[in-house]
């Protein structure tokens, strides 16, 4: 693959990590807006999803759009990015699996039980889990900043999860799906910039 095209790839996917993010929260804050009972406590996230009306078709559009564009910044931009590194391939691929997970819980949604609620939990595993494999792959890369961030965000995306588990100190999901996906965004719009950057 030539230089150019890689730049043009890695372009591309730098642009859709950092439109995801924000397709995905407009739609979702949007959604819980035109939905007046949805209660952050007492809701899951996906509860949206099976909403007759404007509702469901939000979430779910929402979530379907910002998962292609997130599958597309962990294979034209982060595989790309990393070049010949086969520990930060390895933790694209893995993102890569952990965006086709978000399509999977747009496309079943709370009515197709338990698939929505294994790609759900898919989701929410595979996206730390690829963080602190590619935080591997930025140390490598002697990129020793980005490699902190990137484990110190795998850490905020999880930890909602262990608290939650442990505490229980919410009855429902919404919360920790609210602040793990938000971890999530702003480490792809920080890395989509940097691709974007002519340093990188």
């Amino acid at each position: 693959m030539s230089e150019t095209r890689n730049f043009v790839y890695q372009r591309i996917g730098a642009a859709s990590g950092i439109m995801a993010p924000i397709i995905a929260f407009v739609c979702i804050l949007t959604a819980i807006a035109s939905y007046p009972t949805f209660s952050w406590s007492n809701n899951a996230l996906s509860d949206l999803g099976v909403v007759s009306g404007l509702t469901a078709s939000l979430f779910n559009l929402g979530l379907f759009a910002s998962g292609v564009l997130a599958f597309n910044f962990s294979i034209f931009g982060l595989f790309t990015y990393f070049g010949k590194s086969w520990m930060g391939k390895i933790g694209s691929t893995v993102f890569g699996a952990a965006t086709i997970a978000l399509i999977a819980i747009s496309v079943f949604n709370e009515n197709f039980s338990p698939t929505h609620y294994l790609v759900s939990v898919a989701f929410f595993t595979l996206a730390p889990i690829a963080l602190f494999i590619l935080t591997f792959g930025f140390w490598l890369s002697h990129q020793r900043g980005i490699a902190a961030f990137t484990v110190a965000v795998g850490f905020a995306a999880a930890l909602p999860w262990i608290l939650f588990f442990t505490f229980n100190y919410v009855p429902n999901v919404a919360i920790p799906e609210f602040l793990s996906a938000l971890a999530i965004s702003v480490w792809a719009v920080v890395i989509g910039k940097k691709m974007l950057s002519p340093k990188v």
